[in-house]
């Protein structure tokens, strides 16, 4: 009896859930107060800032190339509408719970302390690997722009790559920069991505203006191009659907538009780091719902239109994978286009390692100020109000992963993260609608639970069209959050000090009613 009584006081402690009212009294803390000073705007700005960069400046030409041809512009499409369903599920509870940490803090106040803890581990990794992917593509791009000015890098500080061993200093130097701006504070951080999101939304509509008279129309057929099994790809490398449902892995077709969806999907990585900042917004339960909403309806139409008009001007056969939009130009004569594109690509891709830095640091944050790490990361600057320890730390990890990594192929392993924190998030709002319908919710994510639920199998249907690897690599980072969390977490957490449990023998009295 004592047993099941054992059992089952560790199964509510993993549970245990962090009610709202809590998460909000933590943030008035003095000592671990952020300073509220963005609006709508600079949210959605924030949002196409992140956006607005890998997807639309690398992945384009990857995935027309490999996965869908000319049709990658529906493979955007069905990205968009998944982030979409799950869009309305991040903006109730971001106007519900205007905390720091994003879906960390919305699991947390519905599904219990386990499953949070996961989904924030999961983000801080997913969020600092992908600020390392881009700092190194950011690296690649300034390194074009030398080698066309006549002065090449030595190859020790150019990074890994081809079989050599160096290391990137120019990958390392932007993530170091970045961190500075983010300790000095928001305000200023906001001030920056306004006017590199400005400069590089300039960029991507003249690709569109510019590139629409550079159509050929013949680099449209086939749109969908038919189903090809190239030889030496294994059920390790093929999307795990495939291989689940015994079929022989193979690109394009129509399978080729949901493997496209789920590679581009990196690209739409941004609108739910913006309710990671919903506790530094002046006006949380209005501006947060409307800078994610916004920031995906603008960046999806800025897709579309970038892919319909670079399969347009180039065979996506022919397309480069480095710098498809820029090499486009080039490959059409037009090399004033090229250098154009080339340098709002290395502006663009700044400000979304600077807001993926932003994120990371602020799930950290919080998952730090529940106990579930160190206390000492849970403390802001007495002058600029950012939590500026935690943001060095990570900035100089971040920072090294960059200068000594080559990272070409693990956007992948960045998607299957955020998908499951997607998954997550509707299936918290669903639970919070049940146990909390009390709770004040100034946006409220319409026909509950359909969406939601649509929102899970979408997220879990691009989550199976990734390879079979990503899933492997996924479950042991997740392995080895369990083991973190139950070596340090469970018994340092705020929450099991605030409700311990209570012993009962097999002889005690029942707690009275």
């Amino acid at each position: 009896m004592s047993t099941q009584g054992g059992t089952t006081r560790t199964r509510n402690a993993l549970f245990r859930t962090k009610s709202v009212e809590r998460s909000i009294r933590d943030t008035e803390e003095p000592e671990h107060q952020l300073k509220k000073s963005l609006s709508a705007l600079d949210l959605t700005v924030f949002g196409v800032g992140v956006i607005i960069g890998t997807g639309i400046f690398v992945l384009t030409g990857q995935v027309a190339k490999e996965n869908a041809g000319p049709a990658t512009a529906l493979a955007f499409v069905v990205s968009g509408i998944v982030c979409a369903l799950a869009a309305l599920c991040y903006a109730e509870f971001a106007s519900t719970v205007p905390v720091a940490g994003s879906a960390y803090t919305f699991s947390y106040a519905s599904l219990g302390e386990l499953p949070a803890w996961i989904i924030g581990w999961d983000l801080i990794l997913e969020l600092a690997l992908g600020a390392a992917v881009v700092a190194v593509g950011w690296s690649g791009y300034i390194q074009s722009f030398l080698s066309n000015a006549g002065w090449n890098m030595p190859a020790g500080l150019t990074g890994t790559h081809d079989g050599h061993f160096g290391f990137d200093i120019l990958a390392c130097a932007l993530i170091l920069v970045l961190t500075g701006i983010l300790v000095v504070g928001m305000r200023l951080s906001s001030m920056v991505t306004n006017v590199i999101v400005a400069v590089k939304v300039v960029v991507v509509l003249l690709v569109v203006v510019v590139g629409a008279f550079l159509i050929t129309g013949s680099n449209y057929s086939p749109f969908i191009p038919p189903t090809e099994h190239p030889s030496g790809v294994s059920g390790f490398d093929a999307p795990l659907i495939q291989v689940m449902a015994g079929f022989t892995p193979g690109n394009f077709g129509i399978f080729g538009i949901f493997s496209a969806a789920a590679i581009v999907f990196f690209a739409f990585i941004g609108f739910d780091i913006v309710a990671t900042a919903a506790e530094e917004t002046r006006r949380p339960q209005r501006d947060v719902p409307r800078g994610i909403l916004a920031s995906l309806f603008i960046c999806t139409l800025l897709y579309v239109a970038v892919s319909i008009v670079v399969t347009g001007m180039q065979k996506y056969s022919k397309l480069s994978v480095d710098a498809p939009l820029s090499d486009a130009f080039k490959a059409t004569g037009h090399p004033f286009w090229s250098g154009v594109i080339s340098f709002g690509a290395a502006v663009g891709l700044t400000s979304v390692c600077m807001i993926l830095l932003l994120g990371q640091s602020r799930v950290f944050f919080a998952m730090s100020r529940d106990g579930l790490l160190p206390a000492a990361f849970s403390q802001v600057h007495p002058r600029f109000g950012t939590p500026y320890r935690t943001t060095i730390l990570l900035g100089v990890v971040v920072a090294v992963v960059a200068g000594f990594t080559s990272i070409s192929e693990l956007a992948n392993l960045v998607n299957i993260g955020t998908l499951a924190a997607f998954v997550v998030v509707a299936i918290g709002v669903i639970i919070l609608r049940r146990t909390r319908p009390d709770l004040p919710r100034s946006f409220r994510t319409p026909l509950v639970p359909w969406v939601p639920i649509a929102s899970v199998a979408a997220s879990l249907w691009l989550m199976l069209n990734l390879t079979t690897e990503t899933w492997l690599r996924f479950a042991i980072w997740m392995a080895i959050g369990f083991a973190i969390y139950f070596l340090y977490g469970v018994r340092h957490s705020h929450e099991a000090r605030r409700h311990p449990p209570v012993p009962r023998g097999p002889d005690s009295a029942p707690p009275r009613a």
